[in-house]
């Protein structure tokens, strides 16, 4: 478990995130939370800092588990090869009471062994 200082709690989770506006490679989910998401990608991306995205994020631990969320990103922390993680922040979406029940679930679930819990 690791404590960061943040205001929701975040879950270490595993998915793949769709934005053809920002890469045509997905990237992949590190964590989520009620509010927001951080994104890793493998390849460089082009991201406006002051526009909004629509993302997909497939979740392979629930059937039927992609969510259409519209998201704004807040930070971006790109490394010397070209791969970067982006934080985004959630904003009213399609399937924001989808991604609210899948929080949910988490959090009921902490206890579990495969579920990793960031506190903050």
């Amino acid at each position: 478990m690791r404590l960061n200082h943040r205001k929701d709690i975040r879950f270490e989770d595993f998915g793949r995130v769709e934005c053809s506006e920002v890469s045509p490679m997905a990237g992949i989910l590190n964590d989520i939370s009620y509010t927001g998401c951080k994104v890793h990608y493998d390849v460089p991306v082009v991201l406006n800092m002051e526009n909004d995205y629509e993302i997909s994020i497939k979740l392979p631990r629930i059937t039927g588990g992609t969510f259409q969320l519209i998201v704004h990103p807040r930070w971006i922390n790109t490394q010397e090869d070209g791969s970067c993680d982006i934080g985004f922040n959630f904003l009213p979406s399609p399937d924001r009471a989808k991604l609210e029940s899948y929080v949910n679930n988490l959090m009921k679930d902490m206890d579990s062994d495969n579920l990793k819990l960031l506190i903050g």
